[in-house]
Parts: C-alpha cells; structure tokens; sequence
C-alpha cells in the first residue's frame, strides 16, 4: 500500500512552533505524503520560514489567505487542495511521531476502516511530555462521541474514497468533532489504534486553552449543529464535562 495522504495544516502566527511541526512530518517513514500549509495571513514571520521550507520539498505546499479567515475556513480551503485518498489533520503547533502514518495506515488498510484516530501526548508550550496520555477507545459511535469527545484531531486519518467528500463546519472551535459526527452520521464508526503517535502542544493562545469557549462551541455543536433536543443536549453535555475533567487529571 502506497496511497497518496494529505496532510492538512493551518497556520496563524505559528513562527515559534512551525518548524518542528513540519520537521516531525519530513521524519515519517511512510514517505508519499503531501502537506497542505494554509497560512491565515499571518502577523509574523511564518509565510517566509514556510516559503523556505517549502522550497526545499515539493511536497510541502503552501497556501497564502489574503485575510484572516478563522481556522475552519483555512483547514476547508486546504481539503479542497487535497489529492490523498487519505486526508490527516495535522495542526502547527503539534507534532507527529516518525512511524504514525505508517502505524495508522496500515491499521486501516488490514482492518478496512474509514475512520480512526490513536492515543496522544500532552506536551508543555516547551515541548515536554506531560504525563497526561490520552487513550484512544477501540470504536466511537456517533451516540458514543456526542458524550465523549476524545477524538483528538491531530490524530484522525480518513479515507475520504470510503467516507466521501467532506469539509468542517464554520464554528470557532468544535469544528473537528462537527465533522467527526458528521461522518458517523453517513454510517462509519471511528476506530481507535492504541498506540501513542502523536503530542498535543498545550499553548496558552489555543481556543482550547478557555475552557469557557470550547464548552460552548460544543454547545452549539449540539443545539445548532446537530439539532438535538434541549433535554438530550443537556445529558450528552454532563457527560462530556465528565469526560473532559478526567481527560485533563
């Protein structure tokens, strides 16, 4: 197996992190890869360290937004870029172990799955390993997700010639589990390979970082997105608030 994947990256002022993000992608051992920078009109110095990177390796491709789009837009103008049979999500403050396409890809090709994501690390804005490992569940079901989003973007691949075509959502945040439940919707369950291949950078100007906001985008995941119910909303939520707290102890 040799498919073409894409790598999607959104980049807004990522100067301090950009290099090993792109680093930890060259270091795969799987090698037929085409990474897809969307550069969100950057303040600092990130086009030129991508214009330099790129024009060492055709494979690094990038893309510069004239105005400030939001990260959803960037990852959708990406994915329309693709070429993969398979596309990951890869963001530029995060980092990828050297065997993960080659691990993860091989989990889905023997066990012909459309879907799946794996365990990951939580590293400090330094790059060190924190000891919160998140551990990735054997399957996910649409039902099973709306309570536990543990799916952490940085680790999905999806084989879009199984799932179809796909873009994310335009929210603030929560536009990755949106998609996840939007493609769970057309039948896939999501599938876990319980290997640690990927680490999550903890970066204190992440959306992620206001625990505030992400709970209420995926509020509105619920509410707006999804159409549930008030009631159901409200139970999916305790149970995702649970979830959350324990994936952060």
């Amino acid at each position: 197996m040799n498919s073409l994947v894409s790598i999607i990256t959104p980049s807004y002022n990522s100067s301090k992190f950009i290099i090993d993000c792109i680093a930890s992608v060259f270091s795969q051992t799987y090698k037929n890869w085409e990474m897809i920078i969307v550069d969100d009109c950057s303040k600092d110095n990130s086009k030129e360290i991508i214009k330099e990177l790129a024009a060492k390796d055709k494979r690094i491709k990038p893309i510069f937004l004239e105005k400030n789009v939001g990260a959803a837009k960037a990852r959708n103008v990406a994915i329309r870029q693709a070429k993969g049979k398979y596309v990951a999500f890869l963001d530029s403050d995060d980092l990828w172990n050297p065997k993960k396409l080659e691990k993860q890809l091989s989990f889905m090709y023997i066990n012909e799955i459309a879907f799946s994501y794996t365990n990951y690390q939580f590293i400090s804005e330094n790059g060190d390993n924190l000891s919160n490992i998140i551990l990735a569940p054997d399957k996910m079901t649409y039902d099973s997700y709306l309570k536990n989003t543990i799916i952490g973007c940085l680790t999905v691949i999806i084989d879009r010639e199984k799932s179809g075509e796909f873009e994310m959502p335009n929210i603030r945040s929560s536009h990755d589990m949106a998609l996840w439940l939007l493609i769970m919707k057309r039948g896939f369950s999501a599938y876990g390979l319980d290997e640690n291949l990927a680490r999550y950078r903890i970066v204190s100007t992440s959306n992620t970082a206001s625990k505030w906001h992400a709970a209420n985008d995926v509020w509105k995941v619920y509410r707006q997105v999804e159409k549930l119910s008030f009631t159901y909303s409200a139970w999916c939520f305790i149970w995702y608030a649970f979830n959350a707290f324990k994936k952060r102890i």
